[in-house]
């Protein structure tokens, strides 16, 4: 698959962490993929900074089927919406049921619990998620970015050029089998 061909998606509502989305996004377009902006409902959404960007497709209409990859975004209020919301929480299982890469950052790690996925994988997040991921089965670590099988995850926006680095690489090797819900 060529770069110009990946399809990858982002999944955010209301009160994501502004460079958690836009510098992932910058990282994704710069490598030449298609980015479709998906959210829980149409319309736009606005970051907790004031960022706003539009939204591609529902998450109850969307399908996983249609993308190569998933970037998650972190902010408390997106995450904790995010993972109340049936629609998206089975929109992010789907990538590890067909084994797609997908990328989260800080408090994003909630619906990837919700989702039941993060169960025997080792991975990080902000630091007050540490007990949520370890009691869903998370092996948790504090470092900048972690790979695990095609999940790329880091803490906070100080670690986004590694995690921008790790996320366009899980990309470009696609599927990966131990990829898994």
């Amino acid at each position: 698959m060529t770069d110009e061909n990946t399809r990858v998606a982002f999944l955010a509502t209301d009160g994501y962490e502004d460079s958690e989305l836009i510098e992932p996004w910058r990282a994704v377009s710069e490598m030449g993929a298609t980015i479709t902006m998906i959210a829980p409902s149409a319309g736009e959404i606005t970051g907790k900074k004031g960022h706003v960007q539009a939204v591609d497709a529902v998450a109850g209409d969307a399908s996983a089927d249609e993308f190569d990859a998933l970037v998650l975004p972190g902010g408390v209020v997106n995450a904790d919406h995010l993972r109340m919301d049936e629609a998206s929480v089975n929109f992010a299982r789907a990538f590890f049921e067909q084994h797609k890469p997908v990328g989260v950052i800080c408090h994003g790690a909630w619906i990837l619990i919700e989702a039941g996925v993060v169960d025997g994988r080792k991975m990080t997040s902000y630091p007050s998620l540490r007990t949520d991921l370890r009691n869903a089965g998370a092996d948790w670590v504090d470092e900048e970015v972690v790979v695990d099988q095609g999940l790329v995850s880091s803490r906070t926006p100080d670690d986004l050029p590694a995690f921008n680095a790790k996320l366009v690489e899980e990309i470009r090797e696609g599927k990966h089998s131990g990829q898994v819900a």
